[in-house]
């Protein structure tokens, strides 16, 4: 096992230092002037030569690659052009929206949708099974955005259940916190609920036609017992893989949800960055964002052998 870990942290590397290269490069293979863009329209060529030589893109490109990559290995990202605060800094002040959102986002998925699964498998062919399906098809297609408005007009507009947008940190008390992410939560989890709701009758539908299920009910085996003991264990490699694979959709929908919603999170911090070509920040994010997704996959490749005692590495 220790095996393992040590040979996937090593297989992240190469992925790692392909990200920050191509990182590195979006500022260079933008179209236009880095510098003239991000000194707007009426900046004089004097603001524009000071600006290019601050940014280093009067250097050769491998000269500029080092002078970011040097500080990066020290864990400095660089500074905010916009703001003149350090990337680290402003990420670590917009962090906990985003990880209270993403948090709140995987629980109530995770549950909702494995259950949602369960049951269509248990009811396979009939009309439980079709609605679950046609609302699981149906969440998949609609836009994250569309589904965000609507709940805000019907449960915070005409009901007045739930606060409109904004975010409440936790230390504010658990209820503001809570209330404030139930509709962007459910916005952000829509089409994880639907993925991982498919895949998961899928993979259930498989292990419900093997022998040992069959043996189970023969001997009178509850069917809780069968679907969420036996069954849900032995299909739970599958769904494993997609919930990670699925943090993809988390990462690019907080980007979305948190503008909609007003929460300020470090997705709505790379919204401000693009809107006013603040690259550091852009680099910045982008890279711990990659790195967040490389990490979970790891951790789920290593919880296999948790559910299936037969996976060696």
């Amino acid at each position: 096992m220790l095996g393992h870990v040590l040979k996937g942290f090593l297989a992240a590397v190469p992925v790692m230092a392909t990200v920050a290269v191509i990182v590195f490069l979006l500022l260079y293979l933008a179209p236009g002037d880095p510098a003239a863009i991000m000194a707007g329209e009426t900046a004089s060529a004097e603001t524009i030569a000071r600006l290019r030589e601050a940014l280093g893109v009067d250097r050769p490109i491998h000269v500029r690659f080092w002078a970011w990559l040097k500080p990066l290995l020290q864990g400095d990202l660089g500074r905010s052009i916009y703001w003149g605060d350090s990337v680290v800094s402003l990420v670590g002040q917009r962090a906990p929206a985003t990880l209270s959102l993403a948090l709140t986002t995987l629980i109530v998925s995770v549950v909702i949708a494995v259950a949602a699964g369960v049951v269509a498998a248990w009811r396979a062919n009939t009309t439980v099974d079709r609605a679950i399906m046609g609302l699981a098809v149906l969440a998949f297609s609609v836009p994250g955005f569309v589904v965000g408005y609507v709940l805000i007009f019907f449960f915070a507009v005409r009901l007045g259940w739930l606060p409109v947008q904004g975010f409440r940190p936790l230390d504010e008390g658990f209820v503001p916190w809570l209330r404030h992410l139930v509709l962007p939560s459910l916005t952000l989890g829509t089409v994880y609920v639907a993925l991982i709701a498919r895949i998961t009758r899928a993979s259930m539908l498989e292990v419900l036609s093997e022998d040992y299920i069959r043996t189970a009910r023969a001997k009178g085996v509850p069917q809780r017992s069968i679907l969420f003991r036996h069954a849900l264990k032995n299909a739970a490699v599958p769904i494993v893989t997609i919930v990670g694979n699925g943090v993809a959709i988390l990462i690019s929908g907080v980007v979305i949800t948190e503008t909609v919603f007003n929460i300020p999170g470090m997705g709505r911090l790379v919204v401000d960055a693009i809107a006013r070509r603040d690259y550091p920040i852009i680099q910045g994010v982008t890279l711990i964002f990659a790195g967040v997704y490389v990490c979970i996959n790891l951790l789920v490749d290593i919880s296999y052998r948790l559910f299936d005692p037969r996976i060696r590495y």
